[in-house]
């Protein structure tokens, strides 16, 4: 028992240390889960149930908000990097880029190796929006339209769709959980991004193997021109003037990753540079250049769409998207986990609830399972791929540090579980979204979801045979 400001201070008993947590879990499982209450809301509640089991051990509130500011103030700099991605995102749409991608991407789809191709064209859109959402909305709609048309079996077809577009949403560095993952691990982005390409790409090999024996064992049939397809190619023609310059933004941001330049000032610099293109080649204006960088792009600010080309809805889903603005719903979402997270952690709680489970924990396997096992439960419970990264990523920090494991061992492996398991929950967000989009019931696209459950089984494989596991003085020498 310690004494600060003539105040005593107590290590919280192990059924204080958790309460706070089942009462996060119960919150989230039932008003998130059940009733689709705001997660924000049901975090400040929570952190509210905290902050009742800190003043009860002995702690004042002055504490408290120095337990939320430490977390908030170590995250500074990654949240600095979420809201420039969503104005590189929007300047990317103003410049023509991100079309520019998709129109390519949908044309080298080959009928005879439908799955893979798949898998290929959603992880290359997926990568270059950092969203999974979009990339199954457009390619994966039309990828399944040609499906039907061939007879081949919409299950498959539906698990290469996922597979390929959470591959980008796990890698890609304008994803929102690629860049919240390392904010809970405490590593820098393009670390763990590097770090995934072990379990991800082990689990993307498996993937192309799987899909490219399920397509050659399937018959397939010769194609006609799909009429989705064709519509979403000419409409992207009439609305924006394509030529192979507009591909310098994201060789410029990725040039940078590759070459290890400061994260913030290379986003920054492809943005202008996408603004500036899009003025030129696209017509736009400095003002509505500018807004859609702040406030969001909308395909009614394109110079084409107000000289009368119509747009189709799927292409307005796709392009709808980005701007500084657009990042604040999870920035929020964030300061309110590590409300939660600051005060549980002040009060002692994480300590208390780790040293109970350390008996279970005497080796980096299980440590890893463990991590899988956590993040897996907080996905299914919440159905939330950022809860599922935060407070894991919180729990198990010092645990890594103690087997001289590099935080981004820890990054990817949130995102092994967390990212990857939540689209193929059927009461989520995104295993609805997904469903709904591709017409197919989320238990049924799940057997062929490879890269789903195949990256965190990989993560498994890792950790208890010891491969691929980044050591703490590595992450330090990076």
């Amino acid at each position: 028992m310690a004494e600060t400001k003539n105040k005593l201070i107590r290590k919280p008993t192990f059924g204080e240390a958790i309460t706070p947590l089942l009462g996060m879990l119960i919150l989230l499982g039932l008003g998130y889960g059940k009733f689709g209450l705001p997660i924000q809301a049901l975090l400040i509640v929570a952190a509210f149930v905290a902050s009742l089991i800190a003043k009860r051990v002995g702690y004042g509130w002055e504490d408290m908000l120095a337990g939320i500011t430490d977390k908030i103030h170590s995250s500074l700099g990654s949240l600095f990097v979420m809201v420039c991605v969503g104005g590189m995102i929007a300047s990317w749409m103003v410049s023509g880029t991100i079309p520019l991608l998709i129109y390519y991407g949908i044309q080298i789809i080959n009928p005879h190796y439908l799955y893979v191709t798949a898998f290929f064209v959603c992880a290359v859109i997926s990568t270059f929006t950092g969203t999974s959402f979009g990339s199954a909305g457009t390619a994966g709609v039309a990828i399944m339209g040609i499906a039907i048309a061939l007879g081949l079996p919409l299950d498959i077809t539906a698990g290469a769709v996922l597979s390929g577009a959470v591959f980008g949403d796990k890698l890609s560095p304008l994803s929102d959980t690629t860049i919240l993952a390392p904010i809970a691990a405490g590593t820098t982005l393009y670390r763990h991004i590097r770090s995934m390409m072990y379990t991800t790409g082990a689990a993307s090999i498996a993937c192309i193997v799987v899909y490219t024996i399920l397509g050659l064992n399937t018959n397939v049939s010769a194609l006609s021109n799909p009429e989705q397809v064709t519509a979403m190619l000419s409409n992207l023609e009439a609305l924006y003037h394509f030529n192979p310059i507009l591909l310098l933004p994201p060789v410029l941001v990725f040039w940078g990753a590759y070459t290890k330049k400061p994260t913030i000032p290379m986003l920054l610099l492809s943005s202008v540079i996408a603004l500036a293109m899009g003025m030129i080649f696209q017509g736009f204006t400095l003002k509505v250049a500018l807004n859609a960088f702040v406030k969001g792009f909308n395909v009614s600010m394109l110079p084409a769409v107000a000289g009368g080309v119509k747009t189709l809805k799927v292409i307005n889903t796709l392009l709808n998207r980005g701007g500084l603005m657009g990042m604040m719903g999870t920035v929020l979402l964030v300061f309110c986990a590590f409300a939660f997270a600051g005060i549980f952690s002040k009060a002692g709680c994480i300590e208390v609830i780790l040293e109970r489970v350390k008996s279970s924990i005497n080796s980096v396997g299980n440590l890893i399972a463990a991590t899988v096992g956590s993040t897996l439960f907080m996905s299914i419970v919440t159905g939330s791929s950022y809860l599922a990264i935060l407070i894991p990523g919180e729990m198990f920090q010092n645990l890594y540090k103690k087997f001289k494991l590099a935080p981004e061992t820890l990054s990817r492996t949130l995102e092994d579980a967390g990212t990857c398991a939540v689209p193929i929950v059927p009461w989520s967000v995104a295993g609805t979204y997904m469903a709904t989009t591709l017409g197919v019931p989320t238990v049924q696209y799940m057997p062929y979801a490879v890269l789903c459950y195949g990256s965190m089984i990989f993560a498994l494989i890792y950790g208890y045979t010891g491969i691929f596991l980044i050591k703490a003085k590595e992450g330090k020498e990076k």
